[in-house]
């Protein structure tokens, strides 16, 4: 081993979107970059799929929380060994790998998703081990999984029917009733073209003012994520904003029709999921703001599929 030589490695897939299903092969190759003939004590490679959980203190308090780690899902794991303890020349060596993509034990996989509480995720991890003064060198890469469609959601998608909605000062909820006479008079009228929504597609809709005493400031589409995770004591339950986009601004013309147009961000959304260990499910919040500053927001249950 030339004392001055530098080595580096890295993971590459043979898929650039590094987008797989079940029971896809995935394939590819660890890189080894070497500016001399360098020498390792072997090369493996781990991959791991999981779903990491987290309660949340707003839901539990502060020291269940802290205290409950709620143990990660196994999802799947392989090792395996790229290469024997040897040698490896100047240049780019590839060690190649190849595995089928299918749960531990037959567990079902879910679709990679970064939550707040909840996060399912496939890593690959190569590691070259050194000799002893030599620093081992590691490399992680993550991998996108896509679950298939089963027939009953190909089913539902078929016979789904466009969502049609009302909104008006009796039609609202939550309001204490020494507020309800501050009200202003309105109706607002729309309608989604789904709420059993494909993920790859964008929600689309309409909404129409047809009166509103007063002025209008915005109206926002949110996207929120609702994470349950099961613990000893019960379910913590926790809504938290994917995104907001607003979709007019001041004061709207009345009976003009405006589109409501939204894509899902993709790794932040995923098909709708309920297992036994947790729930990812996603609500929309229509908001209109008044130039007052007070709101008023229609709330609608979203399934997502593939």
């Amino acid at each position: 081993t030339s004392p001055s030589a530098t080595m580096s490695i890295e993971v590459k897939l043979n898929r650039i979107d590094r987008v797989y299903r079940p029971g896809d092969k995935v394939s590819g190759a660890v890189v080894v970059h070497s500016n001399g003939p360098l020498s390792h004590a072997g090369i493996s490679l781990v991959v791991e799929g999981s779903v990491a959980l987290q309660l949340s203190a707003r839901s539990v308090g502060l020291f269940e929380a802290f205290y409950s780690s709620l143990k990660p899902v196994q999802l799947l794991q392989y090792n395996f060994e790229i290469s024997p303890a040897g040698k490896v020349p100047s240049g780019k060596t590839e060690f190649p790998f190849e595995f089928t993509l299918r749960g531990f034990n037959d567990q079902r996989l879910f679709d990679t998703y970064h939550g707040v509480y909840v996060n399912v995720q496939y890593i690959i991890t190569a590691d070259m081990q050194r000799s002893m003064l030599a620093k081992d060198l590691k490399r992680t890469l993550e991998f996108i999984v896509e679950t298939e469609p089963t027939e009953e959601t190909k089913q539902m998608a078929e016979s789904q029917k466009p969502f049609e909605f009302s909104i008006s000062p009796d039609s609202l909820q939550n309001v204490r009733k020494q507020a309800r006479h501050k009200i202003p008079d309105f109706l607002f009228e729309g309608q989604l073209d789904t709420t059993f929504c494909d993920i790859a597609k964008p929600l689309q809709g309409t909404i129409t003012i047809r009166k509103c005493a007063v002025d209008i400031k915005s109206i926002e589409l949110q996207l929120v994520r609702v994470e349950t995770c099961s613990y000893m004591e019960g379910e913590a339950r926790e809504a938290t904003e994917i995104q907001n986009i607003q979709i007019a601004d001041g004061n709207v013309t009345h009976d003009l029709t405006l589109p409501i147009y939204m894509v899902f961000p993709r790794l932040f959304t995923c098909s709708t999921t309920k297992s036994k260990a947790f729930k990812i499910e996603f609500e929309l919040n229509l908001i209109l703001v008044f130039v007052d500053s007070h709101m008023v927001t229609e709330n609608f249950s979203l399934v997502l599929h593939r």
